[in-house]
């Protein structure tokens, strides 16, 4: 499962898009990596690898005309911050999401995730 997240590219993502446990409305934490099969969201706090989640994130109007996304996802690692501390790295993996959430999804990959080669060459551009 690992490889295959590996083959989609990975972005930054440039947007503060909070996200929330779709059940009880706690935060979970916020996206700070994406790709079209997964996520990665700061946290403060830790939480299991292996469990599934039913997960909620408010959408903006220039992302589609709903106000929100419900969708399952699986938490594949989960480890500490090396530079916040008390702060946590979580990756999740989507396992539950409709073909038009799915499009919706896309969209914000699209709209609102960096490449990460764009990023390096914009900084080693202005490094000089």
């Amino acid at each position: 499962m690992v490889n295959e997240q590996r083959k989609v590219e990975r972005r930054d993502f440039t947007y503060y898009m909070k996200v929330t446990d779709a059940g009880t409305g706690s935060l979970v934490g916020y996206l700070v990596d994406i790709s079209t099969g997964g996520f990665k969201l700061d946290s403060e706090k830790s939480i299991s690898v292996g469990k599934d989640f039913r997960l909620h994130i408010e959408l903006s109007g220039d992302i589609s005309n709903k106000s929100s996304l419900i969708f399952s996802a699986r938490s594949i690692w989960c480890q500490p911050d090396n530079i916040v501390p008390n702060t946590f790295k979580i990756g999740f993996q989507i396992i539950g999401l409709s073909s038009g959430d799915a499009i919706i999804f896309q969209r914000m990959y699209d709209k609102y995730a960096a490449s990460r080669n764009n990023n390096r060459q914009n900084y080693n551009s202005i490094k000089g």
